[in-house]
């Protein structure tokens, strides 16, 4: 497979308060084989003038992807705004073989209606179209929802552009170091503070029905484990044990919490059940055992340990058990991550002074290296298992990047301004 370097600047993004300033999205690489598709500009019925740029939106999702190369709106033999309008015979001569039309309605309530299809055009048959009410605000999550639709209709699977991310990130307010919790779009619009700190925020992960985040805090000058409420702000601390208490990982039913407790001495894998606030402890080992994962099913959970001498990665049954080892390629495998499918696990394979991200097939065990940074850490799948979000560095600060699963696509999410780290990606929107 040919590879294609792209430097495509897609989103700027403006920030809630004084957090940040922009967030540059760059693909830096992408695959030449992708998908063309030819998204036509959508037209606009309304009185001002559009309030978003829908066409603009769904480019850059399908663009990100890896599995479209959207094509210049210079090589379409006509701008039709519906499907009756499409002259299927002059798009077949210009060898297009998909092609999206739509508009942006505005409404007699003051809101909006976004009216889209997808065509085959050598069938000139319609394969999906949907008509999506939306106020001024709720435009770009249309749009998501149309480029999730579209996604879903050629490839055979389901879209993750209508969702979040979470990430961490500072700045310096009055010679002092402020740690902010963020929530953003998927593709970086949007960020909203949800948590600020002066003392180190880390480990965000969400709740399986994406309404609530755990994370660790040391604003009580120890580690705790809080659990938020992502609309409304609420919070509760679940955990401040004596020692660490940190890594927290979501079961997939939502009702427990995977930890990395030290109360007992070494660091070790417990499993917090939310409701009645019982504790079970897994392992039993002299190491370091921490990052817990669960795997789909919640039937067991992948965590690092460095029993073996240096850090690799075990696997051990969410109802208690003896811990097998996973990871044998490489003298260093921390940080792991259970794919959505359960069919792969991403990790930090450290060599020498490089730190990089490697996926691992759980059947075969086969593994390779994905990335190709210094100092890549903290992975995490998109619900959809095609991507995976991961911290890096570029130019000596904390900047986020992704990565296709097969390593075709890469991409960095950069601030003006300010370190940026710690990323999760979010489940689909239930």
């Amino acid at each position: 497979m040919k590879k294609l370097t792209l430097m495509l600047l897609l989103g700027l993004l403006a920030v809630a308060g004084s957090a940040q300033a922009k967030l540059e999205i760059r693909i830096t690489q992408g695959v030449e084989s992708a998908l063309p598709i030819a998204i036509v500009p959508f037209g606009f019925e309304g009185s001002t003038s559009a309030p978003e740029n829908i066409t603009a939106i769904i480019e850059a999702n399908l663009a990100r992807s890896g599995q479209f190369r959207p094509l210049p709106a210079t090589s379409f033999p006509q701008r039709p705004t519906s499907g009756q309008a499409i002259d299927f015979a002059t798009w077949r001569k210009q060898g297009i073989d998909h092609v999206v039309v739509g508009r942006l309605v505005e409404t007699a309530q003051g809101g909006y209606t976004v009216q889209f299809q997808l065509f085959n055009v050598l069938q000139a048959r319609q394969l999906t179209g949907y008509s999506i009410p939306a106020r001024s605000q709720d435009l770009r999550r249309a749009a998501h929802q149309i480029s999730d639709y579209i996604y879903e209709t050629l490839i055979g699977e389901r879209g993750a552009f209508n969702t979040r991310v979470a990430y961490v990130t500072t700045q310096e307010d009055g010679g002092r170091r402020e740690f902010l919790l963020q929530v953003a779009d998927a593709d970086g619009f949007n960020p909203r503070v949800i948590r600020r700190s002066m003392r180190p925020l880390m480990s965000p992960a969400w709740s399986p029905d994406g309404r609530r985040i755990a994370y660790v805090s040391f604003e009580g000058n120890r580690s705790a484990i809080y659990i938020q409420d992502v609309a409304t702000g609420e919070r509760e601390k679940v955990s401040e044990r004596a020692g660490i208490n940190g890594a927290p990982a979501w079961s997939p039913d939502g009702r427990r919490l995977a930890l990395t407790l030290s109360e007992s001495g070494d660091p070790e894998i417990h499993v917090l059940e939310l409701a009645s606030r019982r504790l079970t402890r897994l392992t039993f080992d002299r190491g370091i055992d921490t990052e817990p994962s669960w795997t789909p099913d919640g039937r067991a959970i992948v965590f690092t340990s460095d029993r073996s001498g240096a850090p690799q990665l075990y696997q051990v049954p969410a109802s208690g058990g003896r811990a097998t080892r996973l990871s044998f390629d490489g003298s260093y495998n921390a940080a792991p991550e259970v794919s959505p499918r359960g069919d792969k696990v991403v990790m930090v394979r450290g060599q020498g002074n490089q730190f990089r991200l490697a996926v691992q097939d759980l059947k075969t065990g086969y593994s390779r290296v994905l990335t190709r940074g210094g100092l890549d850490e903290s992975p995490s799948f998109a619900p959809n298992g095609r991507m995976i979000i991961y911290a890096t560095r570029e130019g000596g600060r904390g900047v986020l990047a992704a990565v296709s699963e097969d390593g075709g696509v890469h991409q960095l999410l950069v601030l003006e301004e300010g370190e940026v780290r710690e990323p999760a990606w979010s489940p689909f929107y239930q």
